[in-house]
């Protein structure tokens, strides 16, 4: 494996693979391929939600899990991948109650074909319930092995900086990660209170939408229309000063360094404070060479320097 990045006690590969088109935009069989050569390249951590893919038409939620469950009992390579999965967002189990948190992790062990969760997280706060209530029924999964490590998603500074506090004070188990939303385009919801609360605590940083639905890809062009479900949400930022300025730094550094736009900005990301693992996802076998590339490029202080400053 590429050098392996650490979060808590868990090595990962530093790209995780994005579980929420499994079910949705990718069936069985083309899931199955996608993270067949995922490990094949050298990946071994993969993403998912028992909300994934409840929105798509026909779903109920869970999809995702329950083909991750089949490939991991079909290929019997359990203790090669590291498992995340998120609790809040299941039409069936939503919130944080405890109850809940316990009632939601066994459907998906259950659906994941697991007796363990590497990396269990919050997907969406609670703020019906104590931070302390919450970080005692994930202290309890962890305590029972159910969970190997416990992590947090979307959640206000304020909320987050309690809940480490409530770990400390009772001596619970503590996040070890959190996975917010940032990319290249999209800095301000991670950069300032949430990352200097993981630096200052040691939490990982897992960023989501960290190609901006596709946006940084470079494939989104003025006047061009693009096939995905995610067009839409890709083609706002080439409405923007700095979604222009970015894709025209994204067309230099890739144009000197031969390499795709998407592996640059993953690269931009992994180099950030914090970041241990930028997610994507990816539809095809096709679109992974892309994404795997981020583990083999180093960006130099002059591209970091360029990117930054067209994203500022």
């Amino acid at each position: 494996m590429a050098d392996s990045k650490r979060i808590g006690s868990l090595d990962v590969f530093p790209l995780s693979l994005g579980g929420n088109v499994f079910g949705w935009t990718a069936d069985r069989d083309a899931s199955f391929a996608v993270l067949d050569a995922y490990l094949d390249g050298g990946g071994n951590f993969v993403d998912t939600a028992d909300g994934y893919s409840a929105w798509a038409p026909g779903n109920r939620g869970g999809e995702s899990e329950t083909i991750i469950g089949e490939w991991l009992s079909a290929r019997r390579n359990r203790d090669r991948v590291v498992v995340a999965t998120k609790v809040a967002t299941h039409p069936e189990h939503k919130g944080l109650a405890p109850a809940n948190i316990r009632a939601a992790a066994e459907d998906s062990l259950r659906r994941l074909q697991t007796d363990h969760i590497d990396l269990y997280y919050t997907h969406f706060d609670d703020e019906s319930v104590p931070v302390e209530d919450i970080v005692g029924a994930m202290d309890a999964l962890k305590r029972e092995g159910k969970v190997r490590e416990i992590a947090v998603s979307n959640i206000s500074p304020e909320r987050l900086e309690a809940s480490l506090a409530a770990s400390d004070r009772d001596g619970l188990a503590k996040y070890v990660a959190i996975q917010p939303h940032y990319n290249l385009v999209v800095r301000d919801k991670y950069e300032g209170p949430r990352m200097e609360i993981a630096q200052r605590h040691g939490l990982a940083a897992v960023p989501y939408y960290a190609l901006a639905s596709g946006f940084l890809t470079g494939k989104y062009r003025p006047g061009q229309t693009v096939d995905s479900p995610r067009a839409e949400g890709a083609a706002k930022h080439l409405e923007s000063e700095r979604g222009q300025k970015v894709l025209a730094a994204l067309d230099a550094v890739a144009a000197e360094r031969n390499v795709p736009h998407a592996t640059v900005a993953l690269a931009w990301l992994a180099g950030r404070p914090t970041v241990a693992a930028p997610i994507a996802s990816a539809r095809t076998v096709e679109q992974l060479p892309a994404l795997l590339g981020v583990a083999d490029l180093v960006l130099t202080d002059e591209e970091t320097r360029r990117l930054d400053e067209a994203s500022a």
